[in-house]
This record gives C-alpha cells, sequence and structure tokens, in this order.
C-alpha cells in the first residue's frame, strides 16, 4: 500500500492508495503536522511514501520524523524537464512549486490537451497547459481569504467581516469580500483569453473553488486532489 501526501499551507491531505483504489482522502490543519506521527501509528503496513510539501521545513520535519519511527523513506517530489508526458517551460524548471507540477501532471492524464490549471487555496494558482502537453506558464495571487486578510491587516479602516458577493457591493464587508472573488475570477478568465482556446476547460480545484466556481461563466471540471493524483502518477511512471 502506498501513502500519498499533500502538504499544502493551510491543510495537510493524505491518502491510502492499493493499485488504483483510492479510499477517502484525510486532511489535517497544517499548525497541526505535529500530531502526524500519530496518525501514521494507526496505519496499516505502508511499502512506499509520496509526498508534495509546499508547507516549509518545519512541516517536513514533522512528515520525516512520523515516517521514521514506522521505518518508512518519504520521497519527496520536485518539479522536473519532463515528466509524466508534460515539459516544463519554467526559466529554472526546478523552482515551479512541487504542487503546481503535480497539479498539471494530473490535468494532462485527464484532459490530453490544453487547458487551464487553477488550484484554488491559500495562494491562488492558474497555469496553462497547450495541446502539445507543454506548461507555458502561470499566475499565483493571493487567495480569496488571504486577499481579505491582508486588506484588514494593512488598512485600519476595512475589518475582517464576512460579507456576501454583491456585482454592485453597497457595504464594505461586501465590498470586501466581492472584490476578492472579482480580482481572483478576472485574473482566471485573463488567462483563458490568452490561451486563445475555446475548447480547452478549465479543472478548478482547492478549498476555495466552491467560492468561485458560480463567478466563473467558463467550461468547468472541478476535479478534487489534483495535487495528489500527480502525485500518483509521479509514483507510477518511477516504478516504470
Amino acid at each position: 500500500m502506498m501513502l500519498l501526501i499533500d502538504a499544502g499551507n493551510t491543510r495537510i491531505k493524505l491518502a491510502r492508495v492499493s493499485g488504483d483504489v483510492w479510499p477517502a482522502v484525510d486532511e489535517l490543519p497544517s499548525r497541526q503536522a505535529d500530531e502526524l506521527p500519530q496518525y501514521f501509528a494507526g496505519l496499516p503496513e505502508i511499502q512506499e511514501v509520496w509526498v508534495c510539501n509546499v508547507a516549509g521545513e518545519a512541516v517536513a520535519q514533522h512528515i520525516r520524523a512520523g515516517c521514521e519511527a514506522r521505518c518508512w523513506k518519504p520521497r519527496f517530489i520536485t518539479a522536473r524537464s519532463v515528466q509524466c508526458g508534460v515539459s516544463n517551460g519554467y526559466t529554472q524548471p526546478e523552482q515551479l512549486g512541487c504542487d503546481r507540477w503535480a497539479a498539471l501532471l494530473a490535468a494532462w492524464h485527464l484532459v490530453r490537451g490544453a487547458c487551464l490549471v487553477v488550484n484554488c487555496g491559500t495562494a491562488t494558482t492558474v497555469d496553462a497547459l497547450s495541446g502539445q502537453g507543454e506548461f507555458i506558464g502561470g499566475l499565483i495571487l493571493p487567495g480569496v481569504e488571504l486577499m481579505q486578510r491582508s486588506l484588514s491587516e494593512a488598512a485600519a479602516q476595512l475589518s475582517m467581516a464576512q460579507g456576501g458577493y454583491q456585482p454592485f457591493p453597497q457595504d464594505t464587508a461586501a465590498a470586501i469580500f466581492s472584490g476578492s472573488i472579482q480580482a481572483s475570477c478576472g485574473a482566471i478568465e485573463r488567462q483563458y483569453a490568452l490561451l486563445g482556446d475555446d475548447a480547452a476547460p478549465v479543472l478548478l480545484s482547492g478549498g476555495a473553488a466552491g467560492l468561485l466556481r458560480p463567478h466563473l461563466k467558463l467550461p468547468l471540471r472541478v476535479t478534487d486532489n489534483l495535487v495528489l493524483q500527480g502525485v500518483w502518477l509521479i509514483a507510477q511512471e518511477t516504478k516504470t
């Protein structure tokens, strides 16, 4: 059995995979990464551990400590120039975030054509794949919650009070929330226009996907756990 780990800035997702059978994905807040050894202790026999970590070295150390206690050897993925049918157009391929890379690999496996890969988490990433499987570039912008929090922290007159979406907001809380939604959707829609392929789908994933979905007038495919799917693909290719 294989253990896949997607350690993000907000959440750590964990999936046990046997062959191509996926059970439910477990989640743990990243701030509780020190609980991973206890989580690992309750797992059945694991032969392989594959990790995508963008949550920093402290989280990586908790993962390693928990694995070492079980005599597991975790393998941390990094972006490459070419992998699983995708070529990496980044100026320095290894500097592309491993989460973005894994999501791109999963997207190519699902679509086999041009697409936009959008992951909505602490940050929102908007990455483009060509019809030949080339990552041609992408954006990183603050996620919806981070946009709101940055305004409340930087501007004394703006609070973090939760507002609802309004096309033309008439109170401050709604103005902040709606502005965050519109900014995120505007970036996604602009990148889609630049991609120039009306048949290309937008693969939407991440914890804030539900907030953006109603406001995007694009051919959407909401896809859970793109990063974990990409990690699984990397593990499969490494075996062959």
